[in-house]
């Protein structure tokens, strides 16, 4: 590896003589070069940037004067020459750089303010692939890199944030300290390296390669946490570029900050109930610790509300409540009887939004809108030494993709139950048994060790409800390994049952099926949910 040359201790304090800007989103460029030609920095920029400047009547040289080349092969050569790479990395107390930039005409640049083309947004538009190419930005990270590294003398700015606290430092001081300038160097590499990590998993993406050699992951920071699932664990919380309508994205109206356990049981909660199309009518999920304490449709958002609480109202305590539908404020009047940690909805009314401030803890999201179930994406999941990438879950069935096992086919109420149940299984913990009837929970078992166990607890809490299981529909994420499990539902008053198949004993499974009248339908699709 090189060895580090004997250059003389970087200094702590740096005036700004010399500022070069080149950005793509102009906003606030025009009241920073102000403030920086108020303190006598000599401005140096690139096309638009630097039109932008002029235009607004500051002094402003075009960095085809430094490289004596003109701006070339549409835009895309214009930074890449010594006059400017020199000047952000010469090392102005080591006498071979203060002799080479002598030398060579060459000026030292002790501020970079660059954002970069807008590669991500550009992508996730949905824009061609040519388009993609050209919005992918060559000088600009180069720049990035080279006054990062040179971070002893450059300060690097990649963000209006950051340009402002080195105008802070500035007025306050007339300097940047060594701490700033490392600490925007830092950021400034986590930027290049979220970019180039977008670019190319959008190129794996667009080749058909879902398991690319190397793979990286780039969030922004939303939020630091108090701790993370426990209180000895530290946390924070990192967004991906251009979520969907969804915790990662929600506005929070009010109520206190979020914390770890929060975001994920609002996002389980949220990605469950956008299984639910509003345009078939309200429905309302009730989350506990990422499993359903109950889900159900009603005529109503206040209906759906109660039917969902009615499946485990002790579960339901300081739950999340997840809604396809705009809030309203009966349903806010009723949510605020139950202690509730977050309420999560497309939209909430105004008036709702009022009778929620008696309670300001309550903390309230608002998404826009509500993600697609059938999108493609990734999920990740931590290891030892790794990480495991797998596509979303994306599994919708239909009343077509059911195989009928059984003598007794299921009426077509049973197949509408036999659905609704499926889609709650797919967003419980395995091993997971749902009952439900009529577009509502009746029974929620999840994260048992055996199917049997998840059966008689689901069956269990109906009982303990008051909630009747006879004429349900059960549905099992996996499939039935043996048949105890299946008469432990037939039980407890299910009438028709939905599972994967696949086991080696379905034969024995769909004879207990038989003997009991029930009706069972093989899916072939396995939702589980670990």
């Amino acid at each position: 590896m090189p060895a580090a040359p004997d250059f003389p201790p970087a200094p702590d304090r740096v005036a700004v003589k010399r500022a070069l800007l080149s950005v793509s989103d102009k906003t606030g460029l025009v009241e920073a070069a102000k403030a920086l030609s108020r303190m006598g920095v000599e401005l140096i920029s690139t096309g638009g940037t630097r039109k932008a400047i002029a235009e607004a009547g500051l002094p402003v040289k075009d960095v085809a004067e430094l490289t004596g080349f003109p701006e070339m092969m549409d835009g895309r050569v214009k930074t890449l020459h010594p006059a400017v790479h020199g000047g952000l990395l010469g090392v102005r107390d080591a006498p071979e750089h203060k002799k080479a930039m002598e030398a060579h005409g060459i000026g030292g640049i002790d501020l970079v303010y660059v954002n970069l083309y807008p590669f991500e947004q550009t992508a996730a538009f949905g824009a061609d692939f040519a388009t993609c190419i050209e919005n992918i930005d060559i000088g600009g990270p180069a720049m990035i890199r080279s006054a990062a590294k040179n971070h002893g003398y450059v300060a690097v700015c990649t963000e209006l944030a950051d340009l402002q606290e080195v105008l802070d430092a500035l007025e306050g001081e007339g300097a940047t300290t060594l701490d700033l300038r490392r600490k925007l160097a830092q950021r400034a590499y986590a930027r290049t390296a979220a970019y180039d990590s977008s670019i190319s998993s959008w190129l794996a993406w667009e080749l058909g390669d879902r398991a690319p050699r190397r793979f990286s992951i780039a969030g922004e920071l939303v939020q630091t946490m108090r701790y993370g699932e426990n209180p000895h664990q530290q946390a924070a919380f990192y967004r991906l570029p251009n979520p969907p309508p969804g915790v990662a994205a929600a506005k929070q109206l009010q109520g206190k900050e979020l914390s770890y356990n929060n975001i994920n049981d609002t996002d389980a909660a949220f990605e469950l109930i956008a299984e639910f199309d509003p345009r078939d009518g309200p429905a309302c999920a009730i989350i506990k610790h990422a499993n359903s304490c109950g889900v159900a449709t009603g005529r109503t958002v206040l209906e759906a509300y109660e039917r969902a609480l009615a499946c485990d109202p002790v579960s339901a305590f300081g739950g999340i409540i997840a809604l396809n539908a705009a809030l309203d404020a009966p349903t806010a009047e009723k949510i605020l009887e139950l202690l509730t940690e977050v309420v999560i909805a497309p939209e909430i009314a105004p008036d709702a939004a009022k009778l929620f401030a008696r309670k300001k803890n309550v903390r309230l999201l608002v998404t826009g809108g509500l993600p697609d179930p059938l999108a493609k994406g990734l999920t990740f999941k931590s290891v030892s030494g790794g990480f495991l990438v797998q596509g979303r879950d994306d599994a919708r069935l239909g009343p077509e993709d059911l195989k009928v096992v059984t003598k007794r086919a299921p009426s077509e109420a049973e197949v509408r139950d036999m659905l609704f149940a499926f889609t709650i299984a797919k967003h419980v913990k395995s091993n997971a048994i749902v009952y439900a009837r009529a577009g509502q929970t009746l029974g929620v078992g999840a994260g048992q060790m055996n199917r049997k166990d998840s059966a008689r607890i689901a069956a269990l809490r109906a009982a303990d409800f008051g909630l009747d299981l006879k004429g349900s529909a059960c549905a099992s994420e996996a499939f039935f390994p043996f048949a105890d499990g299946l008469i432990q539902a037939a039980d407890a008053g299910c009438t028709a049952v939905i599972q994967p198949g696949g086991s080696v004993r379905d034969k024995e499974v769909i004879a207990a099926a038989d003997e009991r009248g029930l009706a069972m339908v093989f899916t072939g699709v396995r939702v589980f949910r670990h």
